[in-house]
């Protein structure tokens, strides 16, 4: 018999547990999002906290700030290793990190998401809104919150939009890798996370959160 992965025997002995990238920006949005959906959350400003994590997280924010603390704290390698291999979900300045491709930063990006953003692109603070969102993999649209969004404006061959707004490109997946320029954390709606979990990242997520998100309306 073919001895089991440690790592797969610890999996079915605890609950998920999620990493939420917490140098700066709303991780706490997200944290509790993801705690209602049954998953034990790490916060992840050292190394050391990727260590066992099923999936990671990385919340919306100050682009620019975090690619400096990423370097100051010396996160920026172990992180470029995580998301090279294994599950993660960006939201606008997640996002902007995960791309290739990105205008006006100190630093390079981590590259592993095949799309060129435009930085704040719908305008500054006083200009953010909500609107309803086509998501492919959900029934029925989704209202989401743009905050100093970016845009997508080249979606490399491969990567798949699974967002519109208005035709627009607003959210990819490139295998496990999810990106959106939107805030899915700042609603009611559990819906997208949970398809992330799922769906992406190959979760099970305990059932009783599992019928806490179906159907869950937004704020």
């Amino acid at each position: 018999m073919t001895p089991r992965n440690p790592r797969d025997i610890e999996r079915e002995t605890r609950p998920p547990r999620v990493g939420v990238l917490s140098l700066q920006g709303d991780f706490a949005c997200h944290r509790r999002t993801l705690e209602a959906l049954g998953v034990e959350t790490i916060r992840v400003t050292l190394p050391a906290d990727l260590d066992r994590l099923d999936a990671l997280v990385m919340p919306g924010g100050e682009s620019t700030t975090m690619l400096r603390l990423l370097e100051s704290t010396g996160l920026r390698g172990p992180l470029a290793s995580f998301v090279a291999s294994r599950p993660v979900l960006g939201t606008c300045a997640g996002l902007i990190l995960l791309a290739r491709e990105a205008d006006g930063l100190p630093f390079p990006t981590l590259g592993v998401l095949d799309v060129s953003v435009l930085r704040n692109a719908y305008g500054r603070q006083i200009d953010s809104f909500s609107a309803p969102v086509d998501v492919a993999p959900l029934e029925g649209p989704f209202h989401a919150v743009f905050i100093r969004a970016p845009r997508l404006r080249r979606v490399g061959e491969g990567v798949e939009v699974v967002a519109r707004r208005d035709g627009e490109p607003v959210g990819v997946r490139s295998g496990r890798i999810v990106g959106l320029c939107f805030h899915p954390e700042l609603t009611q709606d559990l819906r997208l996370h949970r398809w992330f979990l799922e769906q992406v990242a190959g979760i099970e997520l305990p059932a009783s959160a599992e019928s806490m998100a179906r159907g869950e309306g937004a704020a």
